[in-house]
């Protein structure tokens, strides 16, 4: 435990010493994302600001994985291999968010086609070379799937990756919130005696916290898909090789409750020909024009992610 705090200090560390070089970095290329005409008219101030922060977050994992957390084996190579596909489809959708182009991001469709892909393959590495094949159930122990485990862990996967994208909307909302979830998964992992989990979690830990010192409102960069598709992805993969993904949607309920909110959204709207249950989705946005502050949703869900997450360790700890 003592290493992997250390390593969610030096990530931490990293990220603090190169964050104003990388975001002045970003902004000479012109990389200022463009605000949606859609959203709140608060936002619009936020045009220009630079994307694609997420490079200064796993800039920050993979300097501290690389040094000091490199014996994973399979398992280091299956986390690496998302994160780095995750941030490639992440930075292809953001250079069609800037300030300017024309073409837009990514297609939703083509996105969750490329994630899906991703997501089989990971079932299927996660299932024969590793060998899992089990959830562990709170309270029961381990139970076996056999060969349900593939289409769980797609579905996993792809919810987990698409729902945490959707959180990234406020400043400070998605750092805060992954940052309670991976130190969840960072607290089991070590219980379970996985060194290199854990230890990959607190320095995902430290990396977001860093971020978070240039993304608190008003934010001075913005993750992007660079940085939401990543941890998505990484947090679901961690609680696959975790066992413990029934706790997931505890441990991630903002994630759940905003990836929800615009499902219950668009299906009412196109139930009712075209009333709205909620302001606007997801439902930060509806807070927000409800009279919440921005930085009192942030605050807000951030203490919601803090509780789930307790409730989710105590769960899997509870064997």
């Amino acid at each position: 435990m003592t290493s992997a705090l250390m390593a969610s200090v030096a990530a931490f560390a990293f990220a603090l010493l190169v964050g104003l070089p990388i975001v002045g970095w970003l902004r000479a290329q012109h990389l200022g994302k463009a605000i949606s005409e859609l959203g709140p008219s608060s936002h619009s101030v936020k045009a220009g600001t630079p994307t694609m922060g997420g490079l200064l977050i796993f800039a920050s994992v993979g300097l501290v994985t690389a040094t000091v957390n490199r014996f994973g084996g399979p398992a280091e190579l299956l986390v690496i291999g998302v994160v780095g596909t995750t941030m490639a489809i992440g930075v292809a959708d953001d250079f069609g968010t800037l300030v300017g182009r024309r073409q837009g991001g990514l297609s939703w469709r083509l996105k969750i086609a490329l994630l899906t892909v991703l997501s089989v393959v990971v079932a299927y590495v996660l299932y024969e070379p590793l060998g899992i094949r089990e959830v562990i159930v709170p309270g029961s122990g381990s139970v076996a799937l056999g060969a349900l485990f593939i289409p769980a862990a797609v579905v996993v996967m792809l919810s987990t990756t698409t729902a945490v994208a959707i959180t990234d909307g406020l400043d400070g909302l998605l750092g805060g919130t992954a940052a309670s979830a991976f130190a969840a998964y960072g607290v089991i992992s070590m219980f379970q005696g996985d060194v290199f989990l854990g230890t990959f979690c607190f320095t995902v830990v430290g990396a977001l916290l860093g971020f978070l010192w240039f993304n608190v409102n008003p934010a001075r960069v913005f993750m992007g898909d660079t940085g939401a598709l990543p941890l998505g992805a990484a947090l679901s993969t961690v609680a696959l090789l975790t066992g413990h993904w029934l706790i997931l949607p505890i441990i991630g309920v903002v994630f759940v409750v905003e990836a929800a909110s615009d499902i219950i959204q668009i299906a009412y709207f196109q139930s009712t020909g075209g009333r709205r249950l909620f302001r606007m989705a997801p439902i930060h946005i509806h807070f927000e024009l409800i009279g919440w502050a921005e930085q009192q949703v942030v605050a807000r869900f951030w203490l919601v992610s803090v509780a789930a997450g307790m409730a989710g360790v105590a769960l899997a700890l509870a064997m």
